[in-house]
């Protein structure tokens, strides 16, 4: 939301349009476009949610450009006090940890499919001490010092509310599961011009930098 609030707020000034954004899951986006709800560019959390539009025929194929790396991270309070240096430590007896809910917010999937291919997810299961609804109140768990440790997404550390109050212990490339995402314009689109022009700004220089601004890592095109 950060990002795009930013680069909306830029290509409506610049081209003197309106521009809607709908903020929601990708499974939710993903089932909208499904139900022929109009929609003139797709940004989902993660490439998979694009390669099936384009499957389906909702999206097209020359548009779709990557832009940025949703990263899983382990955010940890300020100072780091339960001494956190990867996912192994979750384990440790005592570690408090917080942790998306699996049916629930996309971290939450990430993050269980995460520790069950570090084959830690039996080990670490019995020190969550809560499965989050959202991302956001894994990030509020973690600057109120409730929990020692939480799964998110690396680019929410830049966010005003974890100023000062987290660090962020990276994980391991090896052993992450990283994603990608994308953007393509809408084959149903009914403002094919400006759709374009959209679809491009947001993977242009000035719309990286903003990504970039945000705690996002650009793609290697």
């Amino acid at each position: 939301m950060k990002p795009m609030e930013e680069m909306r707020k830029n290509f409506e000034r610049q081209r003197g349009v309106t521009v809607d954004v709908h903020y929601g899951s990708s499974g939710e986006i993903f089932g909208m476009v499904a139900a022929g709800q109009p929609c003139d560019v797709l940004i989902p959390g993660a490439a998979k949610y694009t390669m099936d539009a384009l499957k389906n025929g909702w999206v097209e194929k020359e548009t779709i450009r990557n832009l940025v790396l949703h990263l899983p991270a382990i955010a940890v309070p300020k100072g780091n006090p339960a001494k956190i240096d990867g996912l192994e430590d979750l384990a440790r007896k005592g570690v408090r940890v917080s942790i998306g809910d699996p049916k629930a917010p996309a971290i939450g999937r990430v993050s269980k499919k995460l520790l069950e291919k570090t084959q830690l997810w039996e080990k670490v299961q019995p020190n969550i001490n809560v499965y989050a609804p959202t991302v956001n109140q894994l990030l509020i768990y973690v600057a109120l010092n409730q929990v020692d440790a939480a799964i998110i997404w690396k680019d929410l550390t830049s966010w005003a509310e974890a100023k000062g109050k987290i660090e962020v212990v990276d994980i391991d490339p090896d052993k992450n599961i990283i994603k990608t995402i994308p953007t393509a314009v809408c084959t149903r689109t009914q403002h094919r011009e400006r759709a374009l022009q959209f679809n491009n700004y947001v993977a242009s220089a000035e719309g990286l930098s903003i990504w970039k601004k945000w705690g996002f890592e650009p793609c290697a095109e």
